[in-house]
């Protein structure tokens, strides 16, 4: 993904940054500090979940042609399976359904250990572009 294209937004904030961006796989690392902190200084459900939404968001665009359609996250969920106060957590989004108008994308958020933090899945709905 172009670095220009994360400027001014939720993943630039959070400190995100992209790993590996192709059609079928997307790996985005965070920091767990206090941007994605939850009051009690563990790793924020939410901070996870955008973790998830942008990997499975960027699979997806890159599977359609932007000229002529967009893509928006239509549900996800999220099991949160272990704790975080710091280091760095790295979601893996794979596809499970490639469709022409919704894609499905999974998402394992692991730790430094590569313990599972979060297990994700995310739908996305491919909307053509008004003309």
């Amino acid at each position: 993904m172009n670095k220009t294209m994360m400027k001014n937004t939720l993943m630039e904030a959070l400190g995100m940054e992209v790993l590996t961006a192709d059609p079928t796989k997307v790996e985005i690392r965070m920091p767990v500090d206090h941007r994605t902190h939850q009051p009690m200084g563990f790793l924020h459900g939410g901070a996870s979940v955008a973790l998830a939404e942008s990997a499975a968001s960027i699979g997806a665009f890159l599977n359609i042609d932007p000229a002529k359609q967009q893509v928006f996250g239509v549900e996800i969920n999220a099991n949160h399976i272990k704790s975080a106060r710091d280091g760095y957590v790295k979601g893996t989004a794979t596809p499970a359904h490639i469709g022409k108008n919704t894609m499905v994308w999974e998402i394992q958020i692991v730790n430094e250990a590569d313990e599972l933090v979060c297990l994700s899945r995310c739908t996305v709905g491919v909307v053509p572009l008004k003309k």
